[in-house]
């Protein structure tokens, strides 16, 4: 559980939906995310991001630092 006030399914449902429209599927194992970006049309992964410790996401801007670099990663392998 995010170290704030967040359930793992909350965090996961922020993150994913930050996404759209590509599907982002988040899977957490005890404390560690590890999430893959697809795109839906041609079920390509586009990005993949593992290791993520949970307890670096204690408030809602580290969340959004994560989101933010994640999605300009995701731009670079894009182009």
């Amino acid at each position: 559980m995010i170290a704030c006030t967040l359930s793992n399914l909350e965090l996961r449902g922020i993150i994913e939906s930050a996404f759209l429209p590509l599907r982002c599927n988040c899977t957490v194992m005890e404390d560690v995310m590890t999430m893959e970006v697809i795109d839906p049309a041609t079920e390509r992964v586009e990005l993949v991001a593992s290791n993520i410790a949970l307890d670096t996401l204690d408030n809602s801007h580290a969340l959004c630092v994560l989101i933010r670099e994640l999605q300009a990663e995701l731009e670079k392998t894009r182009h």
